[in-house]
């Protein structure tokens, strides 16, 4: 598809990294695999229960299919069906310039519809972080920097319906024996703090296979590793002197630009996440 109209709604800055609409395939889109050594089994056991992102065309059983906003497939996420289980899809890159940074994704959520109600409450969550590294040089001294960002739509089966930010970061955890590969759930549900004045109402149709899309807009600086703005369908979010997660610089991760999204659910069924388009820009 020509970037003019793969970029529909989405208003990304000057120089654009990549923008992926999912009609020509997952486009680098992978899953989140925990870090292991040795031993595949030796990775903390929240990332072991996940799966890969796939491409969905959105066929529904009492609807047929509906495909995404933009075209025949978007990208979907789906979590285990049990409370608190995630999926994530992360694209990996690293950045070559230090200044503002873009992501904007249009995107819908919904359960899976394995009965007949409207199972509004069966996403606990869903968000977007990034994984960002200090490019050597950049910084007397270099950090691992993760902003991230969720919307609580329910917890234990309650409505919540509120934009949230995490800060402080969970235990890291040695893999191994070599003292090379480290790991740690940063996605966990504890410690996150709820944004001012971020809650919100979305669109949430009267049925569970109906699909409304939403708008979402992350805005940071890889220079001073703040955030900028955050954007949600109509509302700007104030998210002046919040503060990402940080952490020391990690040995090998450089110049790192990971993106991800991700989806927990809050029900005995799958929680699903889709993608319509994903867009990161920068100046």
């Amino acid at each position: 598809m020509h970037t003019a109209e793969a970029l529909g709604p989405l208003d990304p800055l000057q120089r654009l990294l990549y923008c992926d609409d999912f009609n020509t395939g997952v486009n680098g889109w992978g899953s989140l695999i925990g870090n292991y050594e040795d031993r595949v089994d030796a990775m903390l056991p929240e990332y072991m229960d996940m799966r890969p992102p796939m491409l969905s065309n959105l066929s529904m059983w009492d609807a047929g299919t509906s495909g995404a906003i933009g075209g025949s497939y978007g990208l979907k996420l789906a979590t285990r069906p049990k409370p608190g289980r995630f999926c994530v899809a992360i694209k990996r890159s690293t950045f070559r310039s230090w200044g503002p940074l873009r992501v904007e994704a249009i995107y819908t959520f919904k359960p899976e519809a394995a009965a007949l109600e409207l199972g509004e409450t069966g996403v606990r969550a869903f968000g977007v972080l990034l994984d960002l590294q200090h490019a050597d040089g950049q910084a007397a001294e270099p950090l691992r920097v993760m902003p991230h960002v969720r919307y609580l739509n329910a917890l234990d089966g309650e409505r919540v319906e509120r934009w949230q930010y995490k800060s402080e970061r969970e235990p890291f955890v040695d893999i191994g024996t070599r003292n090379k590969t480290w790991s740690h759930f940063h996605l966990k549900s504890t410690n996150w703090v709820d944004i001012p004045r971020g809650d919100q109402r979305l669109c949430y149709n009267e049925i569970a296979t109906k699909h409304n899309w939403y708008y979402m807009r992350l805005d940071f600086d890889l220079a001073t590793m703040n955030f900028l703005g955050f954007r949600s369908n109509e509302r700007d979010l104030d998210v002046t002197g919040i503060e990402p997660m940080q952490i020391p610089a990690m040995p090998n991760l450089w110049s790192m630009l990971n993106v991800a999204f991700f989806v927990e659910s809050d029900a005995d069924t799958r929680a699903f996440f889709y993608l319509d388009r994903v867009a990161v820009s920068t100046t």
